[in-house]
């Protein structure tokens, strides 16, 4: 018997994805698609994650237009090799930095590496959906 391929709704993405962690956001970096592991924290229907002010994702996710937004898109996975079975969530929307003032109040974020992380931005979904499988 084969695992069973559930599609998920927005509110149980939202739950899976909600404790924080690691997920990746994927963007267009200007030489192509690009993908980069981030910690994260939910707030509401928007992740949070820091980036180094120098790297490639600060630049490639900054825009010149005050409030506005770069497409870009988070995911988030969980998987058991042994059982065959996990889920994997995928938000798509518009990612901006935060202000001074936004960062002030956001949902905190620790992130892992060492060195400053002070390049702080928002993903706030759009589209939301996933899959769960699950072991016969």
């Amino acid at each position: 018997m084969q695992p069973a391929l559930e599609e998920l709704d927005r509110a149980e993405c939202l739950r899976l994805i909600a404790p924080g962690g690691v997920g990746r956001v994927a963007f267009d970096d200007g030489e192509g698609p690009a993908v980069v592991p981030v910690n994260y924290a939910v707030d509401g229907e928007s992740v949070l994650f820091r980036t180094s002010v120098s790297g490639r994702l600060n630049r490639s996710l900054l825009t010149a237009v005050t409030g506005g937004q770069v497409r870009a898109a988070f995911e988030v996975d969980s998987i058991d090799t042994a059982t065959r079975s996990g889920w994997s969530v995928l938000l798509r929307g518009g990612a901006h930095r935060l202000s001074d003032e936004e960062r002030d109040k956001a949902v905190r974020v620790d992130p892992w590496p060492g060195g400053d992380r002070d390049a702080w931005f928002r993903l706030t979904a759009s589209d939301v959906s996933g899959r769960r499988l699950s072991p016969p």
